[in-house]
């Protein structure tokens, strides 16, 4: 027996998430078809994360035990032809039959998406979330800020958790704001339209933001209650000494909404050997 392990991209729109469930069309139920399709053997397999309806993956981790002989090296290319268009094998290798996705997870990170143009992108409006007003792109940043370290993160789990600790460490969290982006909402639009941002959005900012959040481990919706209770943030709803507030009274209702799936991927998992 081989334990083979895949890297695996995929759009999440039209899927129920990651994990297989009884209504079927998920990216596990995909996966495990096609390993059958070109195998003939029926495996479970095992991911780094689950991921919600809607939402993405540029590096989701699997693995499952073989006894096919199939080469290593043509497991990501059969693969791929047996795939829907929107899940793509990018690698496949060899790795020790102890190897657990989730388990030897060092980390993991997530990325979410927001547009803050005017208009939405067309071809990209399946992986961030439109924003239409400006925001403060600072205030988010030092929020985020706050989310650095070990701490109970009950305020942004959803209430049906069933993990026994909401204890969690955040190894980095930053905001980028994507290169050119501010610079083409401003040509895209007349003086009138400037002055308008200046006067009724002062200290804002347009332009397409990502959120990256780096920890050991997450809860249930814990990046999307993130991104939601920043982008109140953003818009001035909150200050950024809020999120440590909200920390700590380790309550649900204290924090903002849950965001839109379609703005999350999970961006990187990382693992002692890959």
């Amino acid at each position: 027996m081989r334990n083979i392990a895949l890297i695996v991209s995929y759009d999440g729109t039209d899927y129920y998430g990651f994990q297989s469930q009884p209504g079927g069309n998920t990216i596990q139920d995909k996966l495990e078809h096609a390993i059958f399709l070109l195998s003939g053997e029926q495996v479970k397999l095992t991911g780094s994360g689950r991921t919600d309806a809607g939402v993405h993956a540029r590096w989701q981790v699997v693995n499952f035990m073989t006894s096919s002989s199939i080469p290593i090296e043509r497991w990501a290319l059969a693969l791929n032809t047996r795939l829907p268009n929107d899940i793509v094998v990018q690698r496949a290798y060899g790795v020790p039959e102890e190897f657990h996705a989730r388990r030897k997870a060092l980390s993991k990170t997530y990325r979410y998406t927001i547009n803050c143009n005017r208009t939405p992108d067309l071809f990209r409006r399946r992986y961030e979330f439109h924003h239409p007003t400006p925001l403060d792109f600072a205030a988010m940043q030092e929020g985020l800020k706050l989310l650095l370290g070990e701490h109970d993160f009950s305020s942004f789990t959803a209430p049906q958790s069933t993990k026994p600790s909401h204890v969690r460490t955040i190894l980095d969290a930053r905001l980028e704001v994507e290169a050119g982006s501010a610079a083409q909402a401003v040509s895209f639009h007349d003086e009138i339209s400037r002055n308008w941002d200046e006067r009724h959005y002062p200290g804002k900012q347009r332009g397409v933001i990502h959120l990256y959040i780096t920890g050991t481990g997450f809860l249930y919706n814990m990046v999307r209650i993130i991104a939601g209770t920043l982008i109140q943030v953003g818009e001035g709803k909150r200050t950024s000494a809020d999120m440590a507030t909200i920390l700590a009274a380790r309550n649900r209702a204290k924090a903002g909404p849950t965001a839109m799936p379609h703005g999350l991927s999970l961006w990187e998992v990382v693992y002692d050997y890959q």
